[in-house]
């Protein structure tokens, strides 16, 4: 895939909430532009263009968002948001948290690395699915990113 083209970085290790979210912004043709990584180092390596994405990526053009689940292997949501926030080049990039983490200790440090925004994944399906259609409308239709 052409990485300029992406619009959504959709970073989930659960298979069943990543097709979920993927099936409902697909319904409201909001997911033309998205790809979907199953842990933060993958994420990672795609933002930045390393390890299976070195050589890949043409020109660097950032997502224009990230739905990031911090409760994943490898490298955390938390790991990943504090990099991205600490880059640079990363660092106005809309990162939207995407879990099922109520802690109030998860919400505070995540806004404290510069999450954009923390959302808990609802557990009924309908409500779900009105949570990610009203988080596509906002984030890739009415909000206004830096250039």
């Amino acid at each position: 895939m052409n990485s300029s083209t992406v619009e959504i970085l959709l970073v989930e290790d659960n298979i069943s909430d990543a097709e979920l979210t993927i099936r409902e912004l697909k319904k409201h043709h909001m997911a033309n532009n998205l790809v979907h990584v199953k842990d933060g180092e993958e994420a990672l390596e795609f933002i930045f263009g390393t390890g299976r994405y070195a050589g890949q990526r043409d020109n660097f053009l950032l997502p224009k968002v990230v739905l990031l689940d911090i409760q994943m292997p490898k490298v955390n949501g938390m790991e990943v948001l504090q990099q991205l926030k600490q880059n640079p080049l990363t660092q106005s990039m809309p990162v939207v948290i995407l879990t099922s983490s109520k802690e109030s200790p998860d919400i505070k440090r995540c806004y404290e690395l510069g999450a954009n925004s923390y959302i808990v994944k609802p557990v009924n399906f309908e409500r779900f699915a009105e949570a990610i259609r009203n988080l596509g409308f906002y984030w890739l239709l009415l909000n206004q990113s830096p250039s």
